[in-house]
């Protein structure tokens, strides 16, 4: 039997949980369901989904906005924090059940309205026990499921690539791929360690992919180096990474760092900060080198032993490529399509 999935994702930009959130919406279009996706109007996400069959329906992002989006399904799917309370209306006022996935390792507010609202979804969804964790803290009684992130599948034009790399002649290539959010992703670490190597190691260019609120500060703290380019959003994030010989995630916190597992599937070795669950799928010494957060220092030292020892970058990336395959698209999709079913009570 049938049944109407409505997934609310009201984030303005597009970053890893809309990518996700796009990622479940194709995935889930060879099941038997219908799907809808309520937006935030002139969204990224609502220009960038291509998804048959879709029904997409746009919204200012005012909560009353968001649960009157919701009229009609059977189930609603909230991807991002400000919309819980909007599942939260909807389910008193319609008695229609929501399930709450929780992306990033934040403390949640310690308010009664939050309490209820996560006490009254049908399932809540971690993307890492450590993001559970968070969600526990908040009110022990919940019991988070835990449903990993999944790779992107992205593809990747050997010429495109090819052609990137020309551009920086035999430099290795240490790449960032992320929204410019300093507070977050910590980007300010990456241009400390630039500064610190374009003398000693010539050889050495950072490229950081990507837009975001920060992009003016961090330029212009950039802004003398000649060894770090600012790429800017594309969208052929596949051929970018295809070009780098070292991934890097210098994050003060992340729920669990999906792009970590795109780089893995392209083959990099992973520096990046032991935060939230990237300690999932980056393993130590084995496809990556974890860091404490906020350590410039520990960076430029894992990264000079990665770009010193090519052999290693070859067995790290190797390892994760073998990691990464347990990361689908297609395992993330059959998981909530279970959960769904279980809240139905439906096995079809």
């Amino acid at each position: 039997m049938a049944f109407t999935i409505a997934h609310v994702n009201v984030s303005k930009g597009y970053r890893g949980g809309e990518r996700q959130t796009e990622l479940l919406i194709r995935g889930l279009e060879r099941f038997d369901l219908r799907q809808v996706l309520v937006a935030r109007k002139g969204s990224l996400l609502a220009k960038h989904i291509k998804s048959p069959g879709l029904d997409i329906r746009q919204v200012s992002g005012n909560p009353f906005g968001v649960a009157l989006a919701c009229k009609g399904v059977d189930l609603v799917h909230v991807h991002e924090g400000r919309s819980v309370y909007a599942a939260y209306l909807r389910s008193l006022h319609s008695d229609t059940p929501y399930i709450v996935t929780r992306r990033v390792n934040n403390a949640l507010r310690n308010h009664w309205l939050t309490h209820r609202a996560y006490q009254r979804a049908a399932i809540v969804v971690a993307v890492a026990p450590q993001v559970g964790d968070v969600i526990r803290q908040l009110a022990p009684e919940i019991d988070p499921q835990v449903v990993y992130s999944s790779s992107s599948g992205f593809e990747v034009d050997e010429t495109v690539s090819k052609s990137i790399r020309d551009i920086y002649g035999r430099n290795l290539l240490v790449g960032h791929i992320g929204a410019l959010d300093n507070a977050q992703k910590g980007q300010e670490f990456i241009i400390d360690v630039a500064r610190q190597l374009e003398q000693s190691n010539p050889d050495i260019h950072f490229l950081l992919v990507g837009s975001g609120r920060d992009e003016k500060m961090l330029k212009k703290a950039a802004a003398d180096l000649r060894n770090l380019t600012f790429v800017g959003f594309v969208e052929n994030v596949g051929d970018y990474l295809a070009a780098l010989d070292v991934f890097i995630l210098p994050s003060r916190k992340e729920g669990i760092g999906s792009i970590l597992l795109d780089a893995m599937e392209q083959g990099l070795p992973i520096v990046a900060s032991n935060v939230g669950g990237v300690s999932e799928i980056v393993h130590d010494d084995e496809n990556g080198i974890l860091i404490e957060p906020a350590r410039p220092d520990q960076l430029r030292a894992a990264i000079l032993r990665l770009c010193t020892e090519p052999n290693l970058r070859f067995e790290m990336g190797q390892r994760g490529k073998l990691i990464a395959t347990n990361f689908t698209a297609s395992t993330m999709c059959e998981k909530y399509l279970n959960l769904y079913r279980s809240v139905l009570g439906t096995t079809a």
